[in-house]
């Protein structure tokens, strides 16, 4: 089977201000040991619900969501039979992109990418459905002309095919910029009356070497909506700054680092700068001072490590021991 990819998921990237509801499926075909269908609801790019062609059933995936189908339980039904008419309607799809790009037989892979972005500040909705077909994009709907547009000249008979389908782009249309846009806050709403987990990282300055950039490490934060960055006299700066991007940790955390190179900067100076965390939904930032006899390193220096001529010798004579010995192995082997 194609390997099945999740670029997806890293299309639309949200912001403090900026918060999204995607919903990710999964199509494939000729292949026995993978769901023929796997659908992903995604808010904020953190996955809230599960469902599968095998269970045949949406799965809570936040505590939250949890508490939310225990109280509606009605709720829970209703999304398990969207994602079965929408399996059904996907089916559909699948088997046309096969049939007009003449690839009935074989394994393949369908990936579909359907939601909405809302800008909490501006009020702004931005929708989007798109499609990839074996890895590759394969047609994606215009949300300012309402017509689908493709990158592969094989698939424009599948552009004409679903233009010509007005019904369908109308509903798109109500879907994406109107329908969605209201469950992603009826979303938000219930995450904040249920509670919604948050955890405050342990902050560190990190070192290498003297020489090195100042790195400061910021680990087991949830979620993943945060910030990091460097302030000199209260100020954000960018200039001499290296900012990382934020990393899963195995226990389900994140972590992120961002880097100060403070190598024209005297130390009596240092304490002008300092390193900021913040954690979307909490008010209170953790701010951490750059000072000298804060940052951690592994570096120790040389001359802390005196190397008499004696031992030298006894480092020599043992190098020159296992040298004859490899020599006396080799030739008897």
């Amino acid at each position: 089977m194609k390997k099945v990819l999740t670029l997806f998921l890293l299309c639309y990237v949200a912001s403090a201000a900026k918060h999204s509801l995607k919903y990710f499926i999964t199509g494939t075909s000729g292949t026995t040991n993978f769901p023929e269908f796997v659908g992903l609801l995604m808010m904020d790019d953190v996955q809230i619900s599960y469902y599968d062609s095998n269970i045949k059933k949406a799965e809570p995936k936040q505590e939250w969501i949890r508490k939310l189908f225990k109280l509606q339980p009605q709720l829970g039904v209703w999304l398990s039979q969207t994602c079965i008419y929408n399996h059904q309607l996907f089916e559909a799809n699948k088997n046309v992109v096969k049939e007009r790009l003449n690839q009935t037989e074989g394994s393949h892979v369908l990936q579909s990418l359907t939601g909405c972005e809302w800008d909490d500040e501006s009020n702004q909705t931005k929708g989007f459905d798109q499609y990839g077909y074996d890895g590759e994009d394969l047609i994606s709907l215009d949300m300012q002309t309402m017509t689908w547009i493709t990158p592969k000249a094989q698939a424009v008979v599948i552009k004409y095919l679903w233009d010509a389908d007005k019904p369908r782009i109308q509903r798109n249309e109500n879907i994406y910029l109107s329908l969605c846009p209201g469950y992603l806050k009826n979303c938000m709403h219930y995450m904040s009356i249920f509670g919604q987990r948050t955890e405050r990282p342990s902050v560190s300055l990190l070192q290498k070497t003297p020489s090195s950039l100042i790195s400061c490490h910021a680990t087991g934060f949830y979620p993943d909506r945060a910030d990091l960055f460097w302030r000199k006299d209260g100020e954000e700066i960018h200039e001499g700054v290296e900012k990382g991007q934020i990393l899963p940790n195995h226990d389900g955390t994140f972590q992120m680092s961002t880097e100060l190179d403070v190598s024209l900067t005297k130390h009596e100076d240092w304490r002008r700068y300092d390193c900021v965390f913040q954690l979307s939904g909490v008010k209170e930032d953790i701010i951490t001072t750059l000072e000298k006899t804060k940052i951690q390193t592994n570096w120790v220096s040389p001359s802390e490590f005196p190397v008499h001529h004696h031992a030298i010798g006894v480092v020599a004579a043992v190098v020159l021991l296992l040298v004859f010995s490899g020599v006396i192995y080799c030739c008897w082997k």
